[in-house]
């Protein structure tokens, strides 16, 4: 059953936050990547679009190259909608690469590896990068700066709260644009913005609203059910994301040619998939270590073989020892070992770790309220 709000469904909800921004700002753009929840958010925003007289819509898809070709068939159908103004980028960028310590970065669509690249670029997609970075998660605002010449503009994407603890916490806890809370700043003196108009679906509302309106949707997500994936783990991405390696457990039996494909182009992709296992941290403290700390510090010495990477990683930990509490730090010694071993130098795991042991910190409004709650304390302003 959906969530609702008095006598509202959460599909009427999210329709009206869609028709608010639409009122609010003259540039729109959705953000698009096959997923479950950007299809949903693109299909109310195309109904809006509709009701405003504001068709065809812009609609982007940053290709990471390592994709699935099942993504890919499907983004075709998605960029030749009529309604649709297809915004397709396949420019250079680097993405990391979570399979491998020793090439740890992909370089997408690398000029002059062209005889190596996983698939052709597509006719009408923008092939030169017109921004000034060269990461993917810079990628979003740095191009809808460009692409809207500095104009106020408002990103649509399908980033829900239910997904993680720190989702939840960053889509409820402030305003980030007049009274919302589900969106974020990307240039505020430019008037430049992210919404997640779906902020508070579940999963389930998701997939009702893609069967009950007969819309196609990434086939990738029948792959993963018959595989017997959980929900929780279904991720459309590129197949080198931390959260998405489980795919390439089965990847080379659905898609085989592509499989031979990303295996010519990346290190570590056929040891991942053969392992067909998570290499996380273990259940138990291998018996040469001391501590969960001292096993932590000898895998990043010798493991992590990028300079940067390493150096990313120790400001990681030594902030982290710095602000959390004594009787958690073997804890978090194991998530740091948990991104280690999964190449995770950007912290996704460390994000959500963070906003589900918030009141462990020292020193932070989370710990205080929670104390002050359990002391029946109703405003203690210092530890």
């Amino acid at each position: 059953m959906p969530v609702v709000y008095g006598n509202r469904s959460v599909w009427d909800v999210a329709l009206d936050r869609i028709r608010y921004i639409f009122d609010e700002f003259e540039n729109i753009i959705v953000n698009f990547s096959g997923g479950k929840d950007s299809t949903v958010t693109l299909h109310l925003a195309l109904i809006v679009a509709k009701e405003k007289g504001r068709l065809p819509l812009p609609v982007m898809f940053i290709d990471q190259e390592a994709e699935w070709d099942c993504i890919i068939d499907y983004m075709r159908i998605v960029m030749r909608d009529p309604r649709v103004n297809p915004v397709w980028l396949q420019v250079p960028f680097r993405i990391f690469n979570a399979t491998s310590g020793t090439e740890p970065w992909l370089t997408a669509w690398e000029p002059g590896k062209e005889d190596i690249w996983i698939r052709p670029k597509e006719e009408n997609s923008i092939h030169q990068n017109p921004t000034k970075t060269d990461r993917f998660a810079d990628l979003f605002a740095k191009f809808g700066h460009w692409y809207f010449k500095g104009k106020p503009y408002a990103h649509l994407a399908g980033v829900r709260a239910e997904e993680s603890p720190a989702r939840r916490t960053g889509l409820t806890a402030y305003a980030t644009y007049k009274w919302i809370t589900w969106g974020k700043v990307e240039d505020k003196k430019k008037d430049q913005y992210v919404f997640y108009p779906l902020y508070d679906w579940s999963y389930k509302d998701v997939w009702k609203a893609i069967h009950d309106n007969g819309w196609e949707y990434c086939k990738l997500y029948d792959y993963m059910y018959q595989y017997g994936t959980p929900v929780s783990d279904m991720r459309v991405s590129n197949v080198t994301h931390e959260t998405a390696v489980k795919s390439l457990y089965f990847l080379q039996e659905v898609e085989a040619d592509l499989w031979n494909r990303l295996t010519k182009r990346l290190s570590g992709i056929n040891t991942a998939g053969r392992l067909k296992q998570d290499w996380g941290k273990p259940d138990t403290l291998p018996t040469m270590f001391n501590d969960w700390r001292e096993y932590r510090d000898h895998l990043l010495e010798n493991l992590v073989q990028d300079p940067s990477a390493k150096a990313i990683m120790r400001k990681h930990i030594k902030a982290d020892e710095e602000q959390y509490l004594p009787e958690i730090l073997d804890k978090v010694a194991s998530m740091h070992i948990d991104m280690i071993l999964k190449n995770d130098y950007f912290g996704t795991k460390r994000d959500t770790f963070r906003a589900a042991n918030a009141k462990f910190r020292k020193n932070t409004n989370a710990r205080r309220a929670a104390r002050n709650k359990v002391l029946g304390i109703k405003n203690l302003k210092s530890d």
